[in-house]
């Protein structure tokens, strides 16, 4: 194989999805914890490439008691708030949804061991339409 063939090939391994079910794909996941904590958090970049409308609307992993979608949002006080979203995350037809620091994303609640830097969790996801998809999620701590 050439190095232009290599290249090619690399290229297209780091473009497709980290994973794909019914018309969704999950791409640029990671998880933070930090040394202590008693709770962390998993961002991603979810695709709906479906024509119907889905959403996020629940997420489990069995490295805590539970995972909840959570948003920040600017208080009364000028301060920002991090706060539970119980409807979930809205991922319209042909869209994507962000999940990001300082934004929308999954809170690791009441967790039974503080995962390490390197390492990969699982974390299944819970979507109105497309059902459950499980994704290996890397922690990156440094991120």
């Amino acid at each position: 194989m050439t190095l232009k063939s290599l290249c090619a090939v690399a290229a297209l391994s780091f473009a497709c999805p980290a994973l794909a079910h019914d018309g969704l794909a999950v791409t640029d996941a990671y998880a933070r914890f930090l040394p202590g904590a008693k709770a962390g958090a998993a961002f991603m970049l979810i695709e709906n490439h479906s024509e119907t409308d889905d959403r996020l609307i629940g997420a489990s992993s069995d490295i805590a008691a539970r995972v909840e979608t959570h948003t920040h949002k600017q208080g009364a006080d000028g301060l920002m708030q991090m706060m539970h979203v119980p409807e979930g995350f809205a991922i319209p037809a042909q869209d994507v949804h962000q999940l990001e620091r300082g934004g929308d994303h999954l809170m690791f609640m009441g967790l039974t061991r503080v995962p390490a830097s390197g390492e990969t969790i699982s974390v299944t996801l819970t979507f109105e339409q497309a059902g459950e998809m499980t994704i290996e999620v890397p922690v990156d701590n440094g991120r």
